[in-house]
């Protein structure tokens, strides 16, 4: 016989009861003594029998509305029932509160805390225990309640928008409101840190870096992200995003959020979620080192951070650090292999078993965490492991570098922060990158083996060998080299290249010794076979011992003597071997290596996030002295870029950030101009796309073309035009202007909000587009384009056929220097070193260091892009000239005499001083003076002296070198009167 649908949904009900901790009973045999927690059924109100009333410590507190299960759909609808009997009367307890409320199928059941400022029923995997509701009683204010008394991120910012303004901030954070924020430690060399961007001994200055009262050090891309997470808590969003670049600060952003909640909105647990083992051992380094600006204690000190290892939970902490493949296994009671939770595929072992559901588990139930943060989220939110967020009734922030649209769709486009690579790296928070591409004909059409022939054949686990002949034709594609078929050729012929293009690349890494310096190289594998073949040639043709080469990865090698990929992974970070690592998926993917320069992909990569990850190892800025500290000896400059060196045509594979602007590549460019100024089409795919075409139009054509657009376009510059249309759709300019319409027109109903925000959108389309009405430029664009087109005929020859940077470069040095010169030009009246350049020749005497000190750290901090040494490469590069600057100050000298006209070409500092020397002191000599050596020693030291520090003084004669061989006593014995008058005239002479 069959039950009736509402009583099973009452059994079920009944056992998830029970599994939460609560006594069951009817009303006829009721005993609310039995038990903290008690589940009545079919209690008395008002408006009728209820169908569970909750009852802690003998109190009414709740409500059960019980439902068969095909109403699930209608669980919402229902709710106003519920809500009744929870605000309804009932025998015996008239004054009762029952802010409680469940409606419940028993196997889809929601929940409703009346007592939250804007009460709204949440889905939940199981009932609360009676223990949890007691508690939340006991502390009156909701935990959503709570989330409204945290202080403003920002308090002159309006939420959604970060800008360059001072904050003003209260010195006390938790009355004045300020943004509580950590001072960070300085990283040691050896740490094993993840987005330890934060603070860099000699590194230069971070733009826009909040410091003041209560604010520590947050980019404005930080402050956006907390403000808007933040606002997306008030508003009870149960998932947030926060999507930051690799390298700009996702961790340090996250662990100051979660370092608010615990503050202000006193939040009783947190889980940091990771995917790997590794990156929650960094996490847990960072949540260690992490020092709030407004206490003088350790994160630790103040709160309790335990990264899970056994299945055992302690429940005195606060923050909680796990992978994602541990949790499930606590949650399913079931063993953890350590190798699982190395994996960063998640555990490709358990994906091979059957994915066990999820159950209740009472010794983490699903209230215990408030607030989950998950770490690279795009890899964690999928199939088996969805099950382990599903369970928690806790808000979920997700964190990566590399969204796609499954991770949009799953955070309910809950974007809180934008901050992509192109965004990083024109503040100066992360370096750019070049392409350099090596292709051969085997990596392209693969080859073939002919019948009858003796190869080698070899096992691809043990690697045994044997000769054999082949006893049929094989032939093989490039997508079976290295699994199916080997060619040691093709890697030689590859890595040949590599260790050929390097010096090009990096010129001026010419050791002590007048070696070359090979910079720190990753290089991606197919396989842990393919990494040991790499390896070996690696070590050959660069005739070098073990240690210059290893492979880091997570199975890096077996038995009692295996090397633990840790220790080589921190060697190849902090020391200098080894100088080259290869690896398959240890370092893909939240790994720190900041003196990493080199990306050489000899493996393919489908996924776009995971080739963005990867990527993701390069980006990192990092200072001179960490460079040489590391390992890189004979490094002049801080790490200003890196190169990807593509042996498998990765990058032309479209997988990049470098286009994620096409969005119509099946448009022409006319079509697309004809479809926004004609068709009045202005969706955002056909903006970007324009965009895009713009960019690479613009890093094309020349000044004057560019002077020709400009006067076409009413004066506004194609850099101009671009930003319009990329902001018409940005989520921060969107999320800026919807909250400039609010606060113009507060008294605006929902629906006439948001005709009001819907018309000022198409205000900023309409100014975006406009300057496409014009048929004059419409018609310029489409002329000058047709001048930059190509056709490439590629050769193929069983050798490299291409090798080289890609295209743009020139184009793009030509773009660096001229907003070089732009910025120049715009602050000469402004900057004393400048106004000394474009003043009268006699003035250039009072030029000093300290005023081009000065004018470096305004470069740095107003306009990073543009720093001394990468503008300098940019002008090497057109001049077509060699020579590199002994240091940056010397680099910016020369690129302001370039700029100002006083050097026709680009020309090193210490070579102007040495020529214009030669020149003076012939003309001296030919004359009635004759210098004695001793003077001439004398002099040479003077002419070295201003090629250093650009102006002498008398007083720079009390130091070396000069104090060292008599001062100005000896400078008097050697030049007597004319001391004083010689010293201005070389400080004229030689900097003219």
């Amino acid at each position: 016989m069959n039950q009736n649908p509402e009583q099973l949904a009452r059994d079920r009900i009944d056992n998830q009861l029970t599994a939460a901790g609560w006594t069951i009973q009817s009303r006829k045999t009721i005993n609310l003594a039995a038990a903290t927690g008690v589940a009545v059924r079919e209690y008395s109100t008002e408006v009728g029998p209820a169908d569970y009333i909750l009852f802690i410590n003998r109190q009414p507190i709740g409500v059960i509305e019980a439902k068969r299960e095909e109403e699930a759909v209608r669980l919402t609808t229902v709710e106003e029932q519920s809500g009744e009997y929870a605000h309804a009367r009932i025998k015996y307890f008239p004054e009762s509160s029952k802010p409680f409320v469940y409606e419940s199928t028993g196997e889809v059941t929601r929940f409703t805390d009346y007592r939250d400022p804007k009460p709204r029923s949440r889905p939940v995997f199981s009932f609360h225990r009676p223990e949890t509701l007691e508690r939340w009683l006991q502390e009156g204010k909701t935990f959503r309640a709570r989330l409204h008394d945290i202080p403003a991120a920002h308090p002159d910012l309006p939420e959604g928008k970060a800008t360059n303004t001072q904050p003003k901030a209260s010195p006390n954070p938790s009355e004045g409101g300020a943004l509580a924020i950590a001072q960070p430690l300085p990283v040691s060399n050896s740490a094993n840190t993840k987005d330890s961007s934060q603070s860099r001994p000699g590194a230069p200055a971070l733009p826009s870096l909040r410091e003041g009262p209560g604010m520590g050090h947050l980019r404005d891309c930080q402050i956006t992200a907390i403000t808007n997470l933040e606002r997306s808590f008030r508003e009870a969003r149960p998932k947030a995003l926060v999507q930051m670049a690799t390298g700009s600060g996702k961790t340090f952003t996250a662990i100051t959020s979660i370092y608010r909640l615990l503050k202000f909105a006193r939040a009783g647990r947190i889980l940091f979620l990771v995917n790997t083992k590794n990156l929650g051992e960094q996490a847990e380094q960072e949540f260690r080192r992490y020092e709030p600006q407004d206490d003088n204690r350790l994160f630790p000190e103040l709160y309790g951070v335990s990264r899970l290892t056994s299945s055992y939970i302690p429940p005195d902490s606060q923050v909680y650090i796990s992978t994602i493949q541990r949790l499930y296994s606590i949650l399913k009671g079931t063993e953890l292999d350590e190798g699982d939770e190395e994996d960063p595929a998640l555990g490709a072992g358990w994906k091979r078993k059957e994915p066990l559901p999820v159950v209740y588990n009472e010794k983490i139930p699903v209230e215990f965490f408030d607030v989950i943060v998950i770490d690279e989220c795009h890899q964690s939110i999928y199939n088996l492991w969805k099950q382990v967020l599903d369970y928690f009734d806790a808000f979920q922030v997700g964190l990566t570098a590399t969204p796609d649209n499954r991770t949009f769709g799953y955070f309910e486009k809950n974007i809180v922060s934008d901050y992509g690579y192109k965004k990083a790296v024109e503040d100066g928070v992360l370096v750019p990158y070049n392409v350099f591409e090596i292709e051969t004909k085997i990596t392209k059409e693969g080859a073939k083996l002919s019948l009858g022939e003796y190869i080698d054949h070899r096992e691809k686990l043990t690697r045994k060998k044997f000769w054999n002949q082949l006893d049929e034709d094989v032939e093989y594609s490039n997508k079976q080299l290295d699994d199916k078929v080997v060619n040691p050729n093709q890697i030689t012929l590859i890595i040949q290249a590599v260790r050929d293009a390097l010096p090009q690349m990096f010129p001026d890494r010419i050791g002590p010794d007048g070696q070359f310096e090979v910079p720190k190289m990753l290089i991606f594998a197919k396989s842990d076979s393919h990494a040991d073949d790499i390896i070996n040639i690696v070590r050959r043709e660069w005739a070098e011992e073990n240690r210059f080469c290893k492979k880091i990865t997570y199975r890096t090698a077996e038995g009692p003597e295996k090397e633990d990929p840790k220790t080589v992974l921190q060697q190849f970070r902090n020391s200098y071997y080894p100088r080259i690592a290869v690896t398959v998926d240890m370092i893909a993917t939240g790994t720190d290596i900041r003196p990493l320069e080199v990306l050489l992909f000899m493996r393919d990569v489908k996924s776009r996030s995971y080739y963005e990850q990867m990527k993701g190892r390069g980006t990192r800025t990092c200072s001179l002295d960490e460079l040489r500290l590391t390992g890189t000896r004979a490094a002049k400059y801080t790490k200003d870029h890196f190169v990807i060196i593509d042996s498998i045509g990765v990058e032309r594979s479209q997988k990049t950030d470098s286009r994620p602007l096409e969005k119509k590549p099946g448009m022409s460019l006319k079509e697309v101009l004809e479809t926004i100024a004609i068709g009045g089409h202005r969706d955002e795919e056909l903006l970007t796309t324009l965009a895009n075409r713009l960019i690479r139009l613009d890093r094309q054509i020349s000044d004057k073309e560019r002077e020709a657009f400009a006067q076409k376009a009413g004066g506004k510059s194609i850099k101009a035009v671009v930003k319009d249309l990329l902001n018409a759709y940005d989520p921060d300019e969107v999320e800026s202007s919807k909250f400039k319409v609010q606060s113009q027109h507060p008294e605006a109903s929902s629906e006439e909000l948001q005709s009001l925000i819907t018309n000022h959108h198409s205000q900023l389309l309409e100014q975006a587009t406009a300057v496409f009405n014009a048929p004059d430029l419409r018609s310029y664009i489409l002329d000058v384009r047709k001048k930059y087109d190509q056709y490439i005929d590629h050769i193929n020859l069983d050798e490299v056929t291409r090798m080289g940077w890609v295209a743009d470069t020139a184009a793009a040095a030509e773009t660096l220097a001229q907003d070089f010169a732009q910025w120049i030009d715009a602050h000469k009246e402004e900057i004393a070193a400048l106004q000394v350049f474009y003043s009268q020749p006699y003035q250039r005497r009072e030029l000093s260091y300290a005023a081009l000190k000065d004018l470096a750290e305004i470069i740095k901090r107003d306009k990073p892009t543009l720093a001394p040494l990468p503008v300098w490469k940019a002008y090497e590069q057109l001049d077509k000239v060699s020579g590199q600057p002994k240091n940056e100050l010397a680099a910016l000298v020369a690129l302001v005499r370039r700029v100002s006209g006083m050097d026709k070409v680009l020309t090193p500092w210490d070579r102007t001083v040495d020529r214009n020397f030669q020149d003076w002191i012939f003309k001296k000599q030919a004359g009635q003076l004759k210098f004695t050596e001793a003077q001439v020693q004398w002099l040479r030291m003077i002419k070295d002296a201003i090629a250093a520090s650009f102006h002498l003084d008398r007083d720079d004669f009390e130091l070396d070198p000069f104090n060292k061989q008599g001062g100005l006593g000896r400078m008097w014995q050697l030049f007597g009167e004319e001391t004083d008058a010689l010293i201005e005239e070389l400080n004229e002479s030689l900097v003219a």
